[in-house]
């Protein structure tokens, strides 16, 4: 079998590769390069799933970042488990063909209980006290160490946050660089998020925004030397593009306004019900599901989402069968964002009633995505002192609140999750084998190419 490197480049479209990015451009002049087609929700959770399955979310039950589980009554974003995803994953695929083929997940999604020979992934732990320890989870034992002894420990403040930026994906492509050493990998996947922070936080066409751009060309750089190094051929991936907003659409707080949201109050802080709301929205990027308790509500709640202002569709079944969101965990109406609009998950009136969470980086608690986290509040005049105060508590084994998130959304400048306009800003699809060289390839095939290139023959079917 051949070797293969797979570089999930978050946020990389073919508008972005030019004289700036030598490395990303000679990939795909030297081999070949594609625009790639995505799947609705254009979200990491569910591009990943589509890119390790070859099937749709509809199939693979990704439906977006999270959901909410109507079984526990919870809504649950961020979830690593891989039995999450329905169907085998390409290392389950590839080794049932084959059982001398091995793989490295480094930082992709669905990571916990991969049936894979070298994992890593962001994983905190919480002791009894109350603390929360930002950590990796690695398997097996041993493998997080080594890379640890060698790199430090992963910069997990710079991973997401108002700190987020190079240094994680800098940390990543090193722990990449050290797991292509024999024995080498079959499949080795590495994540890099690093065009998703400015991209976000200034739009795609800001100064520090094509700045990240050159960042990353350099890490790609770095991994294309260590592929050739090992043998291997090279995958550049991308999940979706990143395009620039100025539109904050709160469709929760139009629904609690028309009496289908409900919250429920403790300490003086509001929390969404969802056992007596009729109905609310899992904001996600540029896609909101809405899950609506009573069938009969459905149309009234249909047109008051189709009359708020940033929404470009409403889908129901149909609509969900046709975009291949026809999926059991998905809302019963699938709101899809105009191009320069995005949801929020807020549902409170009153900024004084609003959670603790909402000012904290807590990507598991709150009941949608919340960009806001990548900005301290400018609004606060201490926050970086108190952002100080709270980073030495943790140094010395404290208990830690760093509330620092903004309550206002309008910094917000760029976001995804809407299927691209045009094929240059479309996901893109890079390989060191001219071989496999097309003018489009669909998110779906991409797992059945990989397995081409390391030499794993997929039964006719």
């Amino acid at each position: 079998m051949k070797p293969v490197l797979l570089i999930d480049v978050v946020g990389l479209t073919p508008r972005l590769i030019d004289a700036h990015t030598p490395h990303l451009a000679r990939l795909g002049r030297d081999g070949a390069q594609a625009a790639m087609t995505t799947v609705l929700p254009a979200v990491t959770c569910s591009a990943q799933a589509t890119l390790l399955t070859g099937r749709t979310p509809a199939e693979h039950g990704a439906v977006g970042n999270g959901w909410f589980d109507r079984a526990s009554g919870e809504i649950a974003l961020w979830r690593q488990s891989n039995a999450l995803v329905a169907g085998p994953k390409i290392y389950e695929t590839a080794r049932a063909l084959d059982p001398s083929f091995t793989c490295a997940k480094i930082f992709w999604w669905w990571n916990l209980g991969a049936r894979v020979d070298w994992s890593i992934t962001p994983r905190p732990y919480y002791p009894s006290d109350g603390r929360k320890i930002p950590a990796t989870y690695a398997a097996p034992r041993g493998y997080g160490e080594d890379l640890e002894r060698a790199l430090g420990p992963f910069p997990f403040f710079d991973f997401w946050g108002p700190k987020s930026g190079l240094r994680s994906s800098r940390w990543l492509a090193d722990a990449a660089i050290r797991t292509l050493t024999a024995p080498t990998p079959t499949l080795t996947l590495v994540y890099l998020p690093h065009l998703d922070y400015d991209f976000q936080r200034f739009g795609p066409d800001h100064p520090r925004a094509k700045k990240a751009v050159r960042e990353v060309d350099v890490l790609v750089g770095d991994l294309v030397q260590a592929a050739e190094r090992a043998g291997a051929e090279v995958v550049v991936v991308s999940e979706y593009g990143i395009t620039a907003v100025d539109r904050p659409v709160d469709v929760n707080r139009a629904l609690r306004a028309d009496g289908l949201l409900e919250v429920y109050r403790q300490d003086g802080m509001e929390y969404l019900d969802p056992w007596t709301s009729r109905a609310f929205a899992v904001a996600d990027h540029q896609i909101a599901h809405v899950y609506v308790r009573d069938p009969a509500d459905v149309p009234a709640v249909a047109k008051l989402c189709a009359g708020l202002p940033g929404v470009a569709e409403v889908l129901d079944a149909d609509g969900r069968a046709a975009y291949g969101l026809d999926h059991e965990r998905s809302g019963e109406l699938v709101l899809v964002a105009e191009p320069d609009a995005w949801f929020t998950y807020y549902y409170w009136l009153d900024d004084e009633r609003a959670p603790d969470f909402a000012r904290q980086v807590e990507i598991h608690r709150k009941p949608g995505y919340d960009p806001a986290e990548l900005f301290m509040d400018p609004e606060d005049k201490l926050v970086k002192a108190r952002a100080g105060a709270a980073l030495v508590r943790k140094k010395i084994g404290m208990r830690y609140v760093m509330s620092v998130v903004p309550l206002d959304p309008s910094p917000v400048r760029g976001t995804h999750g809407r299927l691209p306009a045009s094929a240059v800003d479309a996901p893109v699809f890079l390989c060191s084998d001219p071989s496999v060289a097309r003018d489009r390839i669909a998110a779906t095939d991409v797992r059945d190419v990989l397995l081409e290139l390391a030499g794993v023959t997929v039964p006719a079917t």
